[in-house]
């Protein structure tokens, strides 16, 4: 599989791109990628559930199992002129293809990603999802890594009338790489898109969401967690379209920042002119455990409907210092109790993650991260 040439890298977004201005990609532009290197022993998650798995970016047929309905990868036209859609496209080569028919409950698929080599390197996969009239499906998604490398995945989804996905992604990259995350999906009438995203690893990390919702009663309801430490940089951004009446989509994004951490979020609605009776909402909260944390916020909405509830919030604080002592006046440890507070914290953004499975690896996850702090 071909590396990355130095000289495309000048086809990666700049901060003079209004859309980047909060997330620099200077560091990544610097790198010079190699070939794929032979990945190192995977360690997979003990989740009874049928798995597809990618090692540096290459399916795995010895661990994966079947999976109804699931095929391998086909290149497509790229239709956007989004730039890290675009890289992805000329250089994808892998990925999953997931066709469920109209009806049908095809349960929850484990989609794992691991990587890792002693080389800097990068891998591009596009996956597609699309789920016929009435058709149900759980995707878990879960990225880990060693090393440096470039992790540049594109997803699109397409969600007929009736259908509902539930998107439940962990990434908990190596803290040397770089995770560049692009969702596209396309909600029909009666459809839903429940979408969660924890945001753990990795250097430098955007997951980047674009959401339409085309038919009425569509839902989309967009929720995340960065929890992020030392210099790390995680950006969220979404964009949902509201292009039917009657639809509604919500976002609830929480970000705890320790160290000299950095949060992005950006969320922007727009409500087109058809779009009457939209019912939009996004909040973004930030806890920041250090002085030197940043958090950069900017809510957006484009609103060309008259009938219409849009709105959105944001706070960014730091621990109350006396709920950590009354915890401790109870005789609860300063760092148990300051643990409570964050876990506390997090619960109404993990609160839509219905799938057992995955709420016991978020929590356990967001537990663990507390713990090496």
């Amino acid at each position: 599989m071909p590396g990355w040439k130095p000289l495309e890298m000048t086809a990666l977004p700049t901060r003079k791109l209004e859309a980047w201005r909060y997330t620099d990609l200077r560091a990544l532009s610097a790198m010079s990628f190699g070939e794929v290197p032979n990945p190192p022993a995977p360690v997979l998650p003990d989740l009874a559930l049928p798995r597809l798995v990618f090692l540096n970016g290459v399916s795995s047929e010895n661990l994966s199992s079947a999976v109804p309905y699931a095929r391998g990868f086909e290149a497509v036209a790229e239709p956007s002129a989004e730039p890290l859609a675009l890289i992805n496209a000329a250089h994808a080569q892998q990925g999953i293809t997931l066709e469920i028919p109209a009806g049908v409950d095809a349960g929850t698929v484990l989609l794992i990603s691991q990587a890792g080599g002693t080389v800097p390197f990068a891998f591009h996969p596009r996956h597609r999802i699309t789920l016929g009239a009435g058709a149900r499906l759980t995707i878990i998604e879960i990225a880990k890594g060693d090393g440096v490398y470039w992790h540049n995945p594109v997803t699109d989804i397409v969600l007929q009338d009736g259908a509902k996905l539930e998107h439940v992604r962990l990434q908990d990259e190596s803290r040397e790489a770089f995770n560049l995350s692009t969702i596209r999906a396309e909600i029909a009438e009666n459809a839903a898109y429940e979408h969660f995203t924890a945001t753990i690893g990795a250097k430098l990390s955007r997951t980047e969401i674009h959401a339409a919702l085309l038919g009425t009663n569509a839902l989309v309801h967009l929720n995340a967690a960065q929890l992020l430490t030392g210099t790390q940089h995680g950006d969220f951004t979404s964009v949902i379209a509201h292009k039917a009446p009657n639809c509604a989509s919500r976002q609830t994004v929480k970000s705890v920042l320790a160290e000299k951490a950095r949060g992005v979020f950006q969320g922007r609605i727009e409500v087109a002119r058809v779009a009457q009776k939209t019912d939009g909402y996004q909040m973004n909260q930030a806890l920041l455990l250090s002085p030197d944390a940043e958090m950069d916020i900017k809510p957006e909405l484009e609103i060309f409907a008259d009938d219409v509830k849009c709105s959105h919030g944001a706070t960014i604080g730091a621990l109350d210092n006396e709920q950590v002592f009354y915890l401790r006046s109870r005789g609860i440890p300063e760092a148990e109790a300051r643990s409570m507070l964050i876990r506390a914290f997090l619960e109404e953004a993990l609160e839509p993650v219905a799938q057992a499975d995955a709420k016991a690896l978020l929590e356990a996850e967001i537990e663990t991260w507390w713990v090496k702090q």
